[in-house]
């Protein structure tokens, strides 16, 4: 059995050691998180660190890594309080991954990246339309954590579209 102490990890690579601890809590889901800025542009990132945090109320949180320029997704949930997350799915996913790229504030990721922008509900943050699983967002609060200058954004769900036949009787969905 392989050991690794504090030492040793300090010691690796900055890539290698990002890997192996991002590797850690296991396979993490793929979501996009949809948002759109007060002058009505689009975006859309990919974040692999959504968490459930209750159900009653409803509320999911995602880690924000530190802010740059590039930020948008954190800047139009601070702007507007609304955004939503959406499953990330076999069929799109090399587009999905695409979205991490560095573009402009007025570039929309939806169009650079092919995917489709729905709003559904009057709610005023897109979905993605070729998501099956669609959750909209009201932002609550944030979380700095100062310790890696990282934020855990909370919300409360208000919004869930998902095909019928995925629901259970128990209320998963498969």
């Amino acid at each position: 059995m392989k050991h690794i102490d504090i030492t040793a990890l300090d010691q690796l690579s900055r890539h290698y050691r990002a890997n192996l601890i991002n590797s850690l809590s296991g396979y993490k889901p793929a979501n996009l998180i949809g948002t759109i800025s007060k002058e009505g542009h689009t975006n859309l990132a990919i974040f692999s660190s959504v968490v459930h945090l209750g159900a009653n109320p409803a509320l999911l949180a995602m880690v924000q890594r530190p802010l740059t320029d590039y930020s948008h997704t954190y800047y139009n949930i601070k702007e507007t309080g609304y955004y939503t997350i959406n499953h990330v799915h076999k069929s799109f996913a090399q587009q999905a991954h695409f979205t991490s790229a560095r573009f402009e504030r007025t570039v929309s990721e939806f169009e650079r990246c092919q995917l489709t922008p729905a709003y559904l509900q009057d709610f005023p943050a897109p979905f993605v339309a070729e998501s099956k699983i669609k959750i909209g967002m009201e932002f609550l609060e944030e979380m700095h954590i100062k310790y890696n200058d990282t934020r855990l954004i909370i919300g409360k769900v208000v919004h869930i579209f998902f095909p019928e036949e995925i629901l259970q009787a128990e209320g998963n969905l498969a």
